[in-house]
């Protein structure tokens, strides 16, 4: 019984794809989101995820994939934060607020006049996310690009972690911080437009940063932190895929639902132990 319960969704090819889908962003998000959360970035995350939206669209409009006009998009948004930011007076939130908004807005309202005549073009996807519209080529480029995140990450981990602690020290060490944080928001502008598929651009953030804030609560080691942030970001993946399956739900929203349980057992078990 319970094995038939476990192994029935996979029978339908749709659903073993998004399932490998969901185990690469359970794995790459949490490890982001450690970074996120040391360097207190959260907003930023949001910021990088609804301003691609625009380069779905395009790339929808155009009839070829997504991922070819989210990712050119997200690279450049997380470029731009950067630059706005160390050459203005403006403030880190006020910057990411603009790029925010008007993106996202943008977005919005590309999809209402390109909507009624591009049937493949779905507001709803595109904000909640949807695991039927995964394809075989979605599947590669997920798979390579997490692959390629990944690589990066671990070759500059330490040297990532060191300007995440001490911006000011690791400078006076003689490491490049400013190219660093630029390397870090163009990594991360990557794997949230991975994500886009499964949670969608609104819930994106909460895969990316609830897993590790959740691990944050229990262990204090950093690589800890990663290590449990990545358990709890697959659990979360999975759970909310079979949530999505047999409850007949958008799969974002079931996803992140799983994902803030989660952190809602981690919190009840910090106070417990406070």
């Amino acid at each position: 019984m319970i094995f038939d319960f476990l192994i029935e969704p996979f029978q339908y090819a749709f659903m073993a794809k998004a399932l490998m889908v969901c185990v690469l962003i359970g794995i790459v998000c949490p490890l982001f989101g450690a970074h996120v959360i040391n360097r207190e970035m959260g907003f930023m995350s949001d910021a990088l995820a609804h301003p691609v939206l625009p380069g779905m669209v395009a790339a929808y409009a155009i009839g070829i994939n997504p991922f070819f006009g989210a990712i050119p998009m997200g690279v450049i948004v997380a470029l731009l934060i950067g630059y706005i930011v160390r050459k203005s007076n403006i403030s880190n939130d006020t910057s990411i607020g603009i790029l925010f908004s008007g993106l996202f807005a943008l977005g919005i309202a590309s999809i209402s006049m390109l909507e009624p005549q591009n049937s493949s073009l779905n507001i709803e996807s595109i904000l909640l996310g949807q695991i039927t519209s995964i394809s075989i080529y979605d599947l590669y480029i997920a798979t390579g690009l997490t692959i390629s995140t990944l690589v990066i990450m671990l070759f500059f981990h330490k040297h990532l972690l060191f300007t995440g602690f001490d911006f000011e020290g690791a400078k006076v060490a003689g490491l490049p911080s400013h190219k660093l944080d630029y390397l870090l928001l163009v990594l991360l502008s990557i794997v949230i437009v991975v994500s886009l598929q499964i949670v969608g651009v609104i819930l994106v953030v909460g895969m990316l940063i609830t897993p590790a804030a959740a691990a944050s609560l229990l262990v204090n080691h950093f690589s800890k932190i990663i290590f449990l942030g990545i358990l709890f970001g697959i659990i979360s993946a999975i759970s909310g895929l079979y949530v999505s399956y047999y409850f007949n739900l958008p799969s974002g929203p079931s996803i992140a639902l799983i994902s803030t349980s989660i952190f809602g057992l981690s919190f009840f078990k910090k106070l417990q132990t406070s």
